[in-house]
């Protein structure tokens, strides 16, 4: 099964796409190296100072397997007010 990860942003330009589906049963931090190896080193550089929300709430732990249908989203970080 599934989840979904979205990009905002900076990482969207990175990833060069919106939204991408990924394998769930595995921790945030395992799913993010994939994400890297995938789309290369200016995403990994992204991901490494992003913030990510798991169903819309801040993610804090990242070793948690992610159930099937959770949506990620790849925050990096915005400036400007």
């Amino acid at each position: 099964m599934d989840l979904t990860v979205r990009y905002f942003a900076g990482a969207r330009a990175a990833a060069g796409r919106s939204e991408e589906t990924a394998s769930a049963g595995r921790p945030l931090d395992e799913l993010l190296g994939e994400l890297a190896q995938r789309h290369g080193p200016r995403l990994a550089a992204v991901l490494q100072v992003a913030s990510f929300l798991v169903d819309g709430v801040a993610c804090h732990d990242r070793q948690t397997p992610l159930p099937a249908g959770t949506t990620i989203d790849v925050l990096p970080p915005f400036a400007g007010g």
